[in-house]
């Protein structure tokens, strides 16, 4: 049974940029996963997606005509049922076994593990491609992450079907044959089209592995999305090193790489201009219609200064490109003039004017207008700069000003530029550097990786900031559930924990979210466990992203530390002592105390009676804590909690020797009651960095 290469492929209208790359992994993965089921290609199978802006294809190797065939066994009725008192043939079992297409005598007997029952043993045609194929491309389909379905209507007049994009033809080679299969209206062939305007019309696909040849070299089309990308990625930076030019940051240029090559099918680059008196607006507005609106790449100098140049992905590769190079110039200088009236404009009106004009702006139903809100914000801000030693004064005055921008009609244009103009405004008016900046840094870091805001007066605003929306909206139940998180709740809450750890801020969580509900009425309290609870969880999964055990974790989250801001130091001194040889016994130890000590419940002393400690073992371990207790805590007010946990780790062998020589709980009450003090004692010291038994194997 000979195997040659299979290909699918699906042309159709212009497909949705932003999903295109999802869309040809999900088909191709789902095609591979239909002949899988089917016996029709090997467990792992070479095969190679491809998509353009017309078109989903799948080449998948190895593919035979025909599944093997299969051996079935299929389990009927019990003894008990299928035979009468006889042991005659009962009529369930007669008919069960008509129902197989089989004799009763051709049946066996076997246990199934909990009892004897009838089985039948036969062997099942394996499926054919031809009779499969339908049936795989039609559950393909329905896998699609399509984004939003489109219906439409075939050429018959009256038959509507439903896909991402209307389809026009589809190919279904094996090899060089056609393998009959139809799929949204569309009968299969060898015929698809290339390029748009650089192609010359139907091409002929003599076989499977033929595809790529025909489409790059009669086609204009390269049909790999990767193949596409890099070369774009390529040429442009080839141009902007000809320009002595950088595109910028690789995380904003990345994403509109991707959406380019999803635009493009036979691309060129080629280079733009606009006049250099549009550089006197803020840059960023600038880069933002260019890369958002227009699709083009801005360039910069070495220094990071936006060019007055940039880099045009074009899906026509001419000799002479002028006409599309003019083309995109006419439509690039209203953009830019639209950015330099809009910034003018807004400069005619102070920030500080603007504040009372946050009255009329709803943040919330149920939490009021902006300008409530950055009351609540201002009150927070004030707190958090006090505890801290910044600038109060500063701290409020940013926090008063820190969503005006959103009143400003460069904002209303461009949305992802709140914070940015509002420091461009700022620094406009006056307004002291301080607070000019941290009105941009109130919205770090934006997303995971993002930096932190540089400022003490922006990592107030932005605590402030944070810490208000977490609190406003579990007050009101509007926490995250599942995977929906429409506020990004979870963003804020890791945004709080990394300035809080990673800036290593002494501030008391419990205490910054009294502040915070504070600021609320009465009713918003109803949420505060909620959130302290929501915080730790997201601090414990951010550190095991770091690489921590969740073992380790646990130990130090569990005890819910008052501060963060030394969370990363109490890991690493766990990490150390997980690595002592001592460790695991001082953890059972631990564990067992606490279990003795919460069976006991309320029995065990407050302090430790010496004229009471009559076991030598219980004495060594008690001279043991003395001598400890004093070196654990010059460790932890130095903060060296490696120190504090290598010394404990010094009392392992009292610890042994206790546990094998004394019992706790003996029959006299003082006795009993004093033990369990030591023991009490015993587990403080332990646990003054972390829970040790929570390490325990």
């Amino acid at each position: 049974m000979s195997a040659k290469p299979l290909l699918i492929e699906l042309f159709t209208e212009e497909l949705p940029p932003k999903a295109l790359k999802r869309l040809g992994e999900a088909f191709a993965a789902a095609i591979v996963e239909g002949l899988q089921s089917r016996g029709l290609v090997s467990a792992q199978p070479a095969s190679r997606g491809f998509c353009t802006p017309r078109r989903l294809a799948v080449r998948v190797d190895d593919v035979v005509h025909q599944g093997a065939d299969k051996q079935v066994e299929l389990k009927g009725p019990s003894t008990k049922v299928g035979l009468d008192a006889q042991g005659q043939p009962t009529q369930a079992l007669e008919k069960w076994a008509q129902k197989q297409g089989a004799r009763v005598e051709q049946l066996t007997r076997a246990s199934d593990g909990k009892q004897e029952c009838f089985f039948f043993s036969s062997t099942v045609r394996g499926q054919s491609l031809a009779e499969s194929i339908d049936a795989i491309i039609a559950h393909a389909l329905t896998r699609l992450p399509i984004p939003k379905m489109m219906e439409y209507q075939l050429a018959d007049g009256h038959t509507c079907v439903s896909f991402v994009r209307p389809a026009h033809r589809l190919i279904v080679l094996h090899g060089a044959d056609i393998v009959p299969a139809t799929a949204l209206g569309l009968v299969s062939g060898r015929t698809t089209l290339g390029h748009r305007f650089q192609s010359s019309g139907e091409l002929q696909v003599p076989d499977a592995s033929a595809y790529v040849h025909v489409l790059e070299r009669e086609g204009r089309v390269l049909p790999d999305f990767d193949t596409r990308r890099a070369r774009i990625r390529a040429m442009l930076s080839d141009q902007a090193a000809m320009l002595q030019a950088s595109m910028g940051d690789e995380t904003q240029v990345a994403p509109l790489l991707d959406e380019v090559t999803a635009l493009v099918e036979w691309p060129a680059v080629y280079v733009g201009e606009f006049e250099a008196v549009f550089l006197q607006v803020p840059q960023e507005c600038l880069i933002l219609t260019m890369r958002t609106n227009q699709k083009y790449f801005p360039l910069f100098d070495a220094q990071g200064r936006l060019l007055p140049r940039f880099l045009i992905v074009s899906n026509m590769q001419i000799d002479d490109p002028t006409l599309i190079v003019d083309g995109n110039q006419r439509v690039v200088r209203p953009r830019l003039a639209d950015a330099r009236f809009f910034f003018e404009q807004d400069k005619k009106t102070r920030l500080a004017d603007r504040v009372a004009q946050l009255a009329n702006v709803v943040y919330h139903a149920k939490l009021g207008t902006q300008a409530q809100r950055a009351e609540r914000v201002r009150h927070l801000a004030r707190a958090i700069a006090s505890r801290l030693g910044s600038a109060v004064e500063h701290a409020d005055r940013a926090a008063m000003l820190a969503k005006t921008d959103l009143l400003t009609g460069m904002v209303g244009e461009f949305p992802e530029l709140q914070g940015v103009m509002g420091t461009y405004y700022a620094r406009h008016d006056g307004e002291a550097d301080a607070v000019a900046q941290a009105i941009t840094e109130q919205y770090q870091p934006r997303f995971a990786g993002d930096a932190l805001p540089a400022s003490e007066t922006g990592t107030v605003l932005a605590l402030a900031d944070k810490l208000e929306t977490l609190a406003g909206l579990f007050g009101i139940g509007q926490q995250p559930t599942g995977d929906k998180d429409p506020f990004a709740l979870r963003r804020h809450a890791l945004g709080v924990i990394r300035m809080l750890v990673e800036k290593r801020l002494p501030l008391a969580l419990s205490e910054l979210l009294d502040i915070a509900f504070g600021a609320f009425d009465a009713q918003a309290l109803q949420g505060r466990a909620g959130l302290e609870t929501f915080i730790y969880e997201r601090l414990a999964g951010s550190l095991r992203e770091r690489g921590y055990s969740p073992q380790e974790v646990s130990a130090v989250i569990e005890q819910r530390p008052a501060t963060l801001a030394r969370v990363l130091e109490q890991l690493e001194a766990v990490r150390a002592f997980s690595a002592l040889p001592q460790a695991q016994a001082l953890a059972a130890a631990n564990k067992r105390i606490s279990n003795i000590l919460r069976k006991a419940g309320d029995v065990a002393a407050t302090e430790i009676d010496a004229t009471l400690l009559a076991d030598g073992a219980e004495r060594e371990l008690a001279g043991q804590l003395a001598l400890l207790t004093p070196q654990v805590d010059a460790c932890m007010a130095a903060h060296d909690y490696t120190g504090a946990l290598t010394h404990m780790a010094q009392s392992r062998e009292a610890v042994d020797r206790f546990f094998e020589e004394v019992m706790v709980m003996a029959e006299d009450t003082a006795v009993r009651a004093n033990r369990l003090a030591l023991l009490a004692h015993l587990r403080q010291l332990m646990n003054r960095v972390a829970d040790i038994s929570r390490l325990s194997a």
